[in-house]
C-alpha cells in the first residue's frame, strides 16, 4: 500500500462556472485555471500520482498544451486511474478537504463523492469530502479563492491485500 499527499488552489473567476469534485455548482464564480479548474480533481490527481511516484498533474497535463485547455478534470482524473492500473495499482479510498469561506461544502459533498467515486471505480463510502473555512483569514478568507488538500490511499493489484480483502 502506498500513500500519497495532493494540494491545489485557484482564485475565483466571476466569468467561468464552478466545478468541484465533478459536481457543477451553480450560483457561484468559477475558478481560473487552463483546465475547467476543478481544484478538487487536480489535488486527488497529485495525490494519485503521488502515492504511485509519477510525478504531478503539471507533468502529465501540463498547462503550456494547449490540448489541454478547458478539459474536463473528470477526463483528467480517469487518464490518471490508467497510469495507476499501468503500475499495477488500484484506488483504496480518497480523503479531501476543501477549505473556502464559500460555497458550503457540506450542501455538495455527497454528490462529490459520489462522481469521484464513479470516476475512481470506488464507492462513495471510500470517499470523503468535506469543507473547512479559513475563519475569514488570509486571501481564502477574504473570498479570493480557495484551496483542496487530498490524501489517496493505492494498493498493488500484485499480491496486495486489495481493497475487498478482511481486515
Amino acid at each position: 500500500m502506498r500513500i500519497g499527499q495532493g494540494y491545489d488552489s485557484h482564485r475565483f473567476d466571476e466569468g467561468r462556472p464552478l466545478v468541484l469534485g465533478g459536481v457543477p455548482i451553480p450560483g457561484h464564480s468559477g475558478l481560473a485555471g487552463h483546465s475547467d479548474g476543478d481544484a478538487v480533481a487536480h489535488a486527488v490527481i497529485d495525490a494519485l500520482l503521488g502515492a504511485v511516484g509519477a510525478g504531478s498533474i503539471g507533468s502529465h497535463f501540463p498547462p503550456s498544451d494547449p490540448k489541454w485547455a478547458g478539459a474536463d478534470s473528470m477526463d483528467l482524473l480517469a487518464r490518471t486511474l490508467r497510469i495507476l492500473e499501468r503500475r499495477n495499482y488500484q484506488v483504496v479510498n480518497v480523503d479531501v478537504t476543501v477549505v473556502c469561506e464559500s460555497p458550503r461544502i457540506d450542501v455538495v459533498a455527497p454528490a462529490m463523492r459520489e462522481r469521484l467515486g464513479e470516476v475512481l471505480g470506488i464507492g462513495p463510502d471510500y470517499v470523503s469530502v468535506k469543507g473547512k473555512t479559513n475563519e475569514g483569514m488570509g486571501w481564502i478568507g477574504a473570498g479570493e479563492g480557495l484551496a483542496v488538500y487530498a490524501v489517496a490511499l493505492v494498493d498493488s493489484m500484485e499480491g496486495g491485500a486489495g481493497i475487498l480483502s478482511p481486515l
